[in-house]
């Protein structure tokens, strides 16, 4: 029908999908195994509340939202609630919507929708009233373990006769709202363009391998409450890991014989201390990666290693990829 979008087709779906780089590899080896079938397992409740709760996704989600004015969730992809339903910066059209159980049952299968594509890259689908969502995938090794999502945005202006097809949908889901509030939350849902649009998704794209390294660490401490004794070690690596660290010089700075901090170390982390420091190096220097400014040579040295041959050689170790790769597959600023 002229004047309306194509995003009104029954089943439409990802047709403004923006894909961005490759899966996030947060370990590998047999103790990444363990953590994914940890996740698949029955876990993963628990890993969402935690990330949730972490300062650094309380703070990112406080600050897209103030940037933008738009919701954001990260969820399970095996939930079944409406990820927005009354936090702030929730779409009136929507909150209208989720007070029936017809019309919510709709927007549940956006959700579903997202859930099922939404597996190795960033994924956006329409709903039957004409508003994207947004979903991105966070993964621990090969496992997707939840949805960073946004969404409740017109990616075209709305116009009356849009208007009216969403209302006889509110018609026949026995919606119980008047018309004018209705057109008023409708017409007043925010627009992005395709520009704006495919910026929210980089952010997102690169908040989402951020996610992953907290999940890392999460499922980590799940699985191997720690010594203090380790912990105090853990707090110096972190501070002293550009240094020339050796095994020594760590067990002397929390109180304890070489051998005997050896024998722990490896039995509560599950690795040994030099491929604890290393990974803690790679993991900088994937950060520092994202800082298109940022030579490899200058990266490997901002981090502790004093070959870049070596750096190049633990990094591919660590993640699977040469850092140059590695930097290639990232999402562009």
């Amino acid at each position: 029908m002229a004047g309306d979008p194509p995003y009104f087709a029954p089943g439409a779906n990802n047709s403004g999908e923006v894909p961005l780089g490759g899966p996030v590899t947060c370990d590998d080896g047999p103790a990444g195994v363990r953590r994914e079938r940890q996740i698949m397992n029955g876990n993963g409740k628990g890993l969402i509340e935690a990330i949730c709760s972490s300062k650094v996704f309380l703070d990112y989600s406080r600050a897209f939202s103030n940037l933008t004015g738009l919701p954001l969730a990260f969820r399970s992809t095996a939930s079944w609630k409406l990820p927005y339903h009354g936090r702030h910066n929730e779409n009136a059209y929507c909150a209208l919507m989720a007070s029936r159980s017809s019309s919510c049952a709709a927007c549940l299968q956006t959700q579903q929708q997202l859930s099922e594509t939404a597996t190795h890259e960033p994924k956006t689908v329409t709903c039957r009233s004409g508003l994207s969502e947004t979903a991105v995938p966070v993964r621990l090794g090969e496992q997707v373990i939840g949805l960073l999502q946004t969404g409740q945005v017109f990616r075209k202006p709305p116009t009356p006769a849009h208007f009216d097809r969403v209302a006889k949908l509110a018609t026949e889901w026995g919606l119980d709202v008047q018309s004018d509030q209705l057109r008023r939350a409708y017409m007043r849902t925010r627009v992005l363009s395709a520009k704006e649009h495919e910026a929210v998704v980089k952010m997102l794209a690169i908040f989402a391998q951020h996610l992953a390294l907290v999940s890392n660490q999460v499922v980590v401490r799940q699985e191997h409450p720690e010594p203090a004794m380790i912990m105090r070690a853990k707090e110096y690596i972190g501070t002293h890991q550009t240094e020339d660290l050796n095994l020594s010089q760590v067990a002397r700075a929390v109180n304890t014989s070489t051998f005997y901090f050896c024998k722990v170390f490896k039995k509560t982390t599950g690795i040994n201390f030099t491929d604890y420091v290393s990974r803690i190096r790679i993991e900088k220097a994937k950060n520092l990666a994202l800082n298109p400014n940022l030579r490899i040579s200058e990266i490997a040295f901002e981090v502790g290693f004093q070959s870049l041959t070596h750096f190049n050689r633990v990094f591919k170790k660590v993640t699977g990829l040469s850092p140059t790769l590695y930097r290639a597959q990232l999402p562009s600023i």
